[in-house]
């Protein structure tokens, strides 16, 4: 009995942290039509990426998306 709860838990918690994870889009369309092109979509991205360097945390996807927001990329 003790295992299928071990089960039941591990589970829910994976679940949880899958949902969690996804909740975090990526902005994709700026609020300036001139700048609403994949060009400068690539080159912002490289940019907020040298920013925040990866980290094993998964901290940097937050920060990244920040930055893309502070771009006007929504």
């Amino acid at each position: 009995m003790p295992q299928s709860k071990l089960l039941l838990l591990s589970t829910c918690l994976a679940i949880t942290f899958l949902f969690g994870c996804g909740s975090m889009t990526y902005p994709d369309v700026n609020v300036d039509p001139a700048k609403n092109n994949k060009a400068t979509f690539q080159q912002d991205a490289i940019v907020c990426a040298r920013s925040y360097p990866s980290s094993d945390s998964g901290a940097h996807f937050k920060e990244r998306i920040s930055c893309m927001n502070l771009k006007g990329w929504r």
